[in-house]
């Protein structure tokens, strides 16, 4: 979910930058603004560096059994 204060940043620029508009205009764009960004299944910096730090430690831990497999199966060759 995207924050509401770039929600609020983004209205409060077009607003300044536009004439004196009908009534509630603020109001209608806020709320197409906040659809369109829902629909667009878009995700916060924190979420996105969250999931970066498990993809690192999966990654990691991958390579880890990876290893270990190699050395077990180096093992039954041995034998």
């Amino acid at each position: 979910m995207i924050d509401s204060k770039i929600i609020d940043q983004f209205v409060a620029a077009v607003t300044r930058a536009l004439p004196e508009g009908p009534k509630g205009f603020e109001k209608n764009l806020r709320a197409a603004m906040q659809g369109v960004l829902d629909r667009m299944q878009l995700v916060s910096r924190e979420e996105l560096e969250v999931q970066e730090q498990v993809l690192s430690r999966t990654r990691a831990r991958l390579h880890e059994l990876e290893k270990r497999i190699a050395e077990l199966e180096e093992n039954l060759k041995k034998k």
